[in-house]
């Protein structure tokens, strides 16, 4: 009789480390999966920055450096490979990006450049989905990181090698610009 029961508290024990791995490998699908979403739109922007540079080239002449900072930007972007070093370097993107757009302030023609003008709404509207995929992105994270770290799913994310991932955040350039209160002029 002892040897049923030490026999059926062993069998619960292993179902319940099995269900603690399948949900941490369930969590870490769904936050790849996630990311792969945020790729599809990376890819999309990735496609409309040579088209960008090339509207804004010829209107910008002497501000080669910004133009050559956005190509850069975009090429390490394009070759990250792993989801650390994409998010390290779609930071860097955004922050060119963002700074181009104060660049392009100084050029009223070119803002009124119709191929300019749907080129930035083109981006805008990936910017937008981009948004809402990184917030779906870090919703998965945030329950992944949960799964790892809470006791006892803990023990078995240290057994298999389960680690805490990053966030898709805005990055250190962009949170500054955020954190600053905006100027108001008349």
């Amino acid at each position: 009789m002892t040897l049923i029961i030490v026999g059926v508290v062993v069998l619960l024990l292993i179902i319940f480390l099995v269900s603690l791995y399948n949900r941490l490998v369930k969590y870490r699908n769904t936050r790849e999966n996630a990311f792969a979403d945020i790729d599809v739109q990376l890819k999309q922007r990735h496609d409309l920055i040579p088209q960008l540079v090339e509207a804004v080239r010829g209107y910008m002449k002497h501000e080669n450096q910004t133009l050559i900072d956005l190509t850069e930007a975009r090429t390490a972007a394009v070759s990250a490979k792993t989801i650390d070093e994409k998010i390290a370097a779609e930071n860097h993107l955004s922050s060119v990006l963002s700074g181009l757009k104060v660049t392009v302030e100084a050029y009223p023609d070119l803002k009124a450049s119709q191929n300019f003008m749907q080129l930035q709404e083109e981006i805008a509207d990936i910017e937008n989905k981009l948004a809402a995929a990184r917030r779906y992105f870090n919703s998965a994270t945030k329950e992944y990181n949960n799964a790892v770290e809470v006791f006892p799913a803990n023990i078995v994310a240290g057994m298999f090698n389960f680690r805490r991932e990053t966030m898709f955040d805005v990055g250190e350039t962009q949170r500054v610009v955020l954190d600053k209160a905006p100027e108001i002029k008349f």
